[in-house]
């Protein structure tokens, strides 16, 4: 990370996957993104309130995968367009 980006993260404090225990552990066992052994940067965020983390994947499930006139793909494309304006490293 370069000087530039480092000025446009925001720290928030969060717990590691490693340090997870009872309810957050078993959620972020859940949602492990397989291909990279990893809980993501933006679940982790939510670590102090388990509640906020599991509402953010109900809310990501019925954005991405709920009913819509917006074919799933298009969701993807509105969300790399949205990433890319936000300069998200992911």
């Amino acid at each position: 990370m370069n000087e530039e980006q480092d000025k446009r993260i925001a720290w928030i404090d969060t717990v590691a996957p490693e340090s997870a225990k009872g309810e957050l552990k078993a959620i972020y066992d859940a949602n492990t993104d397989r291909q990279h052994s990893c809980v993501d940067h933006i679940l982790q965020i939510h670590s102090l309130h388990p509640k906020s983390l599991l509402d953010h994947l109900r809310l990501y499930q019925t954005l991405m995968f709920g009913r819509s006139p917006i074919p799933r793909p298009q969701r993807e494309m509105i969300a790399v367009v949205v990433s890319a304006i936000n300069n998200c490293v992911y």
